[in-house]
């Protein structure tokens, strides 16, 4: 079982941890990681793992088979590590940092725009949300200025869990259609931002608004009958 590091404190960026397990196809298993593995929308963490006598930078990060509580990193070259070796982790954390405040963004950008969502995903330099929205709102410039309300305000963004029966008793915590909340580990991570937004969520975040930096909303294009898609830039 990997303790996932970047859950609880996202900005650490260097971290020592051991090998428990080296996959068939060369893929290293820790520990402990601060390397998050692509997952709703978010791309996976890059970076490099070191130890004595070499060193990997990582193509990937995933949850092999979709098991949400495991972690593989994909090295991009052979490494020789064994189990029981012990290795320190090194972030990419300038790219981190821009995908937490566009992925704190986005959690904007599902408040102001109040539909249900129906996909997304997260960019270093922009993001996007899909919207079941009949009619674009005929304001844009206030839905944008309210966003960015919102960041000068520095709102703190936190995190809290509750558990399974729980999470299924507050359906409308809900925003995705399409993608559901990880449930059957006992608890569900809900993040919130101020008192303005609560969601399950199992990203990583600035801790407030105000890091995310001002946001202009891109374009929004019709996907369907009744999908919009929004995008979001940093301004």
């Amino acid at each position: 079982m990997t303790s996932f590091v970047f859950r609880d404190d996202p900005n650490v960026t260097t971290l020592s941890a051991n090998v428990t397990a080296v996959t068939p196809a060369g893929g290293i298993v820790l520990d402990r990681t601060i390397f998050y593995a692509a997952s709703g929308g978010q791309p996976a963490d890059a970076g490099r793992i070191d130890w004595e006598t070499g060193s990997v930078t990582l193509s990937d990060v995933v949850h092999p088979d979709g098991e949400k509580t495991a972690i593989v990193h994909v090295p991009a070259s052979e490494h020789g590590l064994q189990p029981g070796q012990t290795v320190t982790l090194h972030l990419d954390f300038d790219r981190r940092l821009k995908l937490m405040r566009m992925h704190t963004a986005l959690h904007l950008l599902s408040v102001v725009f109040p539909f249900p969502v129906t996909g997304g995903s997260i960019g270093t330099d922009k993001g996007r949300l899909d919207f079941d929205m009949p009619e674009v709102p005929a304001d844009l410039a206030a839905l944008e200025a309210q966003l960015n309300q919102w960041v000068d305000a520095a709102l703190p963004v936190t995190t809290e869990w509750i558990t399974d029966e729980e999470m299924a008793a507050n359906a409308n915590l809900i925003k995705t259609m399409k993608v559901k909340p990880p449930m059957g580990q006992g608890r569900v991570r809900l993040v919130r931002i101020g008192d303005i937004d609560l969601q399950p969520c199992g990203g990583t975040h600035v801790r407030n608004t105000g890091e995310i930096g001002h946001l202009k909303l891109g374009k929004i294009e019709k996907k369907g009958a009744q999908n919009r898609r929004v995008s979001l830039l940093f301004a």
